[in-house]
């Protein structure tokens, strides 16, 4: 589990540093958005993009993964269609290659012949990132490679990448927009039972360095068969009488953000962008509970943040399974069956929602004035 832990937070730093190449180049960046169409789309926005970014990650996560764990190689999954439509209209299967020549040769073919563009993503796909501070330790769980699977969402926050308004976080405060909402999210699961029992979160836009250059955060947790470790610490309780925090998404239904109005007070709700950025709210103590009443997040959102929840005591339960039953900790979000009466994306939709929390008791007070909403 260490050499699994050690690789995820590679390529969970290589693919932030993918992420940063491609912002940095703003003609490039202007030509590598694309619109999800059909089945693939977000029902949630009218616009939801795809970007070579999101691609290139997701399939650069799958590439080295693949390779150290061959055993895995079937169930490494990622939000994106690996399929690119180029500005000629031709369709081109977007894979990293053995080598980065390859792999350049690729991409011009996907970048209409942009040789210099190409080179510069292939460069930023083969090259070894910086040491990456693990500080794992000897984890020991007795599952092997064969019997996990892998989500991965390689942007998370995809229309705040696209936007790139750059703000300055305050520690100890929730932003509510920008580039740091942006995340690479990679889950581990038990195929058997769906459990989360692994996830690495990389924040790739967190700070800039004297130089004026975006500097990432990574974060990361293990929760299975009584070992739990985690690199964020369990955040302290808030202060008696100041009443708990909910981060929701803008676009909720008017009920819930009644009811958790009242249950938190009027200015312990709050609004931020991207399902992974307001679950690592949670985790770092930001807020006490992420609520969303709608099935509009996924799999490759929420596996990864899951598991650091579950290594902190806590964890992601469906909403509306939680409100018909006495125990709402049972209702755990799981990751390895398809709802295969859906289409595309679909399939792998949290439909009933979720509520992503720390502390039990928490979970069962906001339940328990979510049961009694109009």
């Amino acid at each position: 589990m260490a050499a699994l832990l050690k690789v995820l937070l590679r390529v969970a730093e290589k693919a932030a540093n993918v992420a940063r190449v491609c912002r940095q180049e703003a003609p490039l960046f202007e030509l590598l958005v694309q619109e999800k169409t059909g089945d693939d789309k977000n029902k949630k926005f009218v616009q939801d993009f795809k970007t070579l970014a999101d691609v290139v990650i997701q399939e650069m996560i799958r590439h080295y993964v693949g390779a150290e764990f061959p055993e895995m190689g079937g169930f490494i999954q990622g939000e994106e269609s690996n399929k690119f439509e180029n500005g000629l209209g031709e369709s081109v299967v977007v894979t990293v290659c053995a080598s980065e020549t390859e792999t350049a040769a690729l991409l011009e073919a996907v970048l209409d012949g942009d040789s210099t563009a190409a080179a510069l993503l292939a460069k930023a796909i083969h090259q070894d990132p910086a040491a990456v501070d693990t500080n794992t330790g000897d984890l020991s769980i007795p599952h092997s490679p064969s019997e996990l699977g892998i989500w991965i969402d390689p942007i998370d926050a995809t229309s705040q990448y696209i936007e790139g308004r750059e703000m300055v976080l305050e520690e100890g405060h929730l932003s509510p927009s920008g580039l740091h909402c942006a995340l690479v999210l990679i889950g581990v699961y038990l195929r058997s039972t769906g459990e989360p029992i692994m996830g690495v979160i990389n924040q790739p836009f967190n700070y800039k360095d004297p130089s004026g250059r975006w500097q990432g955060k990574h974060f990361w947790g293990v929760s299975c068969e009584g070992v739990r470790a985690c690199s964020v610490s369990l955040p302290e309780s808030p202060a008696e009488g100041t009443g708990l925090r909910a981060v929701l998404s803008s676009s909720e239904k008017p009920a819930v953000k009644k009811a958790l109005a009242s249950l938190c007070g009027p200015d312990n709700v709050t609004y931020a962008s991207g399902a992974g950025y307001k679950i690592l709210c949670v985790i770092l103590g930001l807020a006490d509970l992420y609520v969303l009443s709608e099935g509009s997040t996924f799999k490759w959102d929420s596996c990864a943040p899951h598991a650091l929840l579950r290594a902190l005591g806590g964890g992601i339960v469906d909403y509306t399974e939680s409100l018909g039953t006495p125990e709402p900790r049972g209702a755990q979000l799981t990751y390895h069956q398809p709802r295969t009466q859906n289409k595309g994306a679909d399939c792998w939709a949290n439909q009933g929602g979720l509520v992503a929390y720390l502390d039990c008791k928490a979970l069962g007070t906001a339940i328990e004035a979510l049961n009694l909403k109009p």
